[in-house]
């Protein structure tokens, strides 16, 4: 029954929580090297990078410490990391992209140490921009440095002002 009065519609908007997990493979260890090394052939396959052969990532693997993001069971991106602060492999499935994984990962690796660094292909315009938005500095480009000639930059971030100062300032912005 209306009497004359303003009926109000409210859409409803249903708030889902999502919980992402952080699971590390130190040095040493590969409890979930066929998780990662599948996430980075999809990643290869769909996108052309990542084109590290299977004995060279796991052996990679094996030596660094990886920090690994679950949502639920689905592994949503990684990050190997050498005692050195040296990146080896940073890869977000390209589904998960642009929700904070890959920041999230480098923040991960930047607890450990005071800089950390790594190559990116120079015609990796995308994986560029993520290090440039996160204040990676470009240090050189590597002619010919990776196996299939493709020129690679080496990017580093730390020393100065401090790498934490740095992530505060990022996650602030953000």
């Amino acid at each position: 029954m209306n009497d004359g009065g303003i009926i109000l519609i409210v859409p409803l908007t249903m708030c889902v929580s999502v919980n992402v997990e952080v699971q590390v493979d130190p040095p040493g260890e590969d409890d979930r090297v066929e998780t990662a090394w599948t996430l980075k052939e999809q990643i290869r396959t769909e996108e052309g990078v990542l084109k590290q052969r299977r004995p060279f990532f796991t052996d990679a693997y094996r030596r660094s410490k990886t920090h690994l993001l679950f949502e639920d069971d689905d592994l949503v991106g990684f990050a190997s990391v050498r005692r050195d602060g040296y990146i080896l492999f940073l890869a977000v499935a390209p589904s998960y992209r642009g929700e904070g994984h890959g920041k999230r990962l480098v923040a991960e690796a930047a607890d450990d140490h005071e800089s950390i660094s790594c190559h990116a292909r120079a015609t990796n315009e995308s994986a560029l921009s993520f290090y440039e938005y996160l204040s990676f500095e470009i240090v050189r480009r590597i002619t010919g440095y990776y196996e299939d000639g493709g020129d690679a930059y080496y990017l580093k971030l730390g020393d100065t002002p401090s790498i934490r100062d740095r992530f505060a300032d990022l996650l602030r912005r953000s």
